[in-house]
């Protein structure tokens, strides 16, 4: 393993045993040690930034048992797919207070199911001000890894994420340096448009095992390059000064014979991958174990993998054993 460890990076707070992006995810993940925690952003009609997996939400919320919403349900497409359902963009924040969390995942997490229907949904600035206090008392330096979630769509319904963020960082003093900010997404337009914005942070591009990036499909159809092309050799070049890292699928790094890691880094890019999980259902087929889908299979040997390739951190979904291994 590398001398240096990777920054174990606490996946939507602890959702491996509380629902994700609940207050309850995100304090376990720091008090299980982790160097930073990822809130995914999205917006709310009235422009209100809050941390939700996707802006449709009839799988993370109860959304689907308050009648006085029955009439909110629709089809939308988002990045080019349709989805039906409820959409944090037809909802004030007023109105999505009123919601509460639900396990993403119940058949695989059972366990985190039992707290459904116990908290609210957070806004970015509560997660904000729970790591501040978390560094505070716990006397150490703890991050954020912020993630854009479909900024071209958020862009086409009148909703620029960008100056949101960069106002609402600037109204809690995150853009000014005060610990460590990292703003990532799967569409390079938006970390272009934040670091023009003077939003003080490293950006990190993601990267998909497959398909192309949103934005650059809608700028330049099926020319855009896809996801895999993007971190080629060649291409890593272009990326060198636009960006400060990239974040892959961990899929790319089990390939066999891979260099994705050295050839990143031979350029001075940083490299994160996402998202180290320990069950069954998770895990490459090498890795799986006895037990079904929810059981723990071999994940220290597949994490071991990618640990030798000395990435620079790693999204993990149990903190707890996260920082063992990883720290280990």
């Amino acid at each position: 393993m590398p001398s240096k460890p990777p920054l174990v990076i606490g996946h939507r707070g602890a959702p491996g045993v509380r629902p994700e992006h609940t207050r309850s995810s995100y304090a376990l993940a720091l008090a299980m040690g982790v160097d930073a925690v990822e809130p995914d952003v999205v917006a709310t009609k009235d422009g209100v930034l809050v941390v939700r997996h996707e802006n449709e939400i009839s799988g993370t919320t109860d959304v689907a048992d308050h009648p006085e919403f029955a009439d909110r349900r629709t089809t939308r497409r988002v990045d080019g797919a349709a989805l039906t359902g409820w959409f944090t963009e037809d909802f004030t924040w007023a109105e999505l207070s009123t919601l509460r969390c639900r396990e993403r995942l119940p058949k695989l997490r059972a366990s985190s199911a039992s707290f459904d229907g116990t908290e609210p949904i957070l806004r970015l600035r509560d997660v904000l001000d729970l790591v501040r206090a978390a560094a505070h008392e716990q006397n150490r330096t703890i991050g954020v890894v912020l993630e854009v979630k479909h900024a071209t769509h958020f862009a086409r319904i009148g909703l620029d994420l960008a100056p949101l963020i960069a106002r609402e960082l600037r109204d809690a003093g995150w853009a000014a340096g005060e610990l460590p900010l990292i703003v990532e997404s799967f569409e390079s337009t938006v970390l272009g448009q934040l670091r023009a914005a003077d939003v003080d942070a490293s950006f990190v591009y993601l990267i998909e095992a497959a398909g192309q990036p949103y934005d650059l499909f809608v700028a330049e159809g099926s020319k855009a390059l896809s996801y895999p092309e993007t971190v080629t050799p060649g291409n890593l070049d272009r990326l060198v000064g636009r960006i400060d890292g990239i974040s892959v699928d961990k899929k790319m790094l089990l390939v066999p014979g891979t260099t994705l890691v050295a050839d990143a880094h031979a350029r001075g890019l940083i490299v994160f991958t996402w998202t180290c999980r320990p069950e069954n259902a998770f895990l490459a087929a090498p890795y799986r174990g006895p037990g079904g889908k929810s059981a723990f299979g071999h994940y220290e040997a597949e994490w071991g993998v990618i640990a030798r390739q000395g990435v620079d951190g790693v999204f993990v979904d149990h903190p707890d054993l996260g920082v063992a291994f990883f720290r280990g």
